[in-house]
């Protein structure tokens, strides 16, 4: 709750897997997408929590699965020379 109660209302949770197995410790993974510009603000804001955390945007994975796929409009796309 604490991770809910202090986060911007402007940053939007857009996946979030919690699992606990019978450990004293749970694990939770959560997506979350924040503008441009605040991403500074949501670093310290994860820091200050105090809870161990891993900033995923560079892994692979996240990058072929989850990443958001740009929009190519039709006159963008143009025939290969040579065809």
């Amino acid at each position: 709750m604490t991770f809910l109660d202090r986060m911007s209302r402007d940053w939007n949770i857009s996946l979030f897997h919690y699992r606990n197995q019978g450990a004293d410790y749970d694990r939770i993974l959560a997506g979350n997408e924040v503008p441009p510009g605040a991403r500074g603000d949501f670093k310290r804001f994860v820091t200050q929590l105090g809870y161990p955390a891993q900033d995923e945007t560079g892994n692979l994975a996240f990058k072929l699965f989850l990443q958001p796929v740009r929009r190519i409009r039709r006159n963008q796309i143009r025939p290969q020379s040579g065809a």
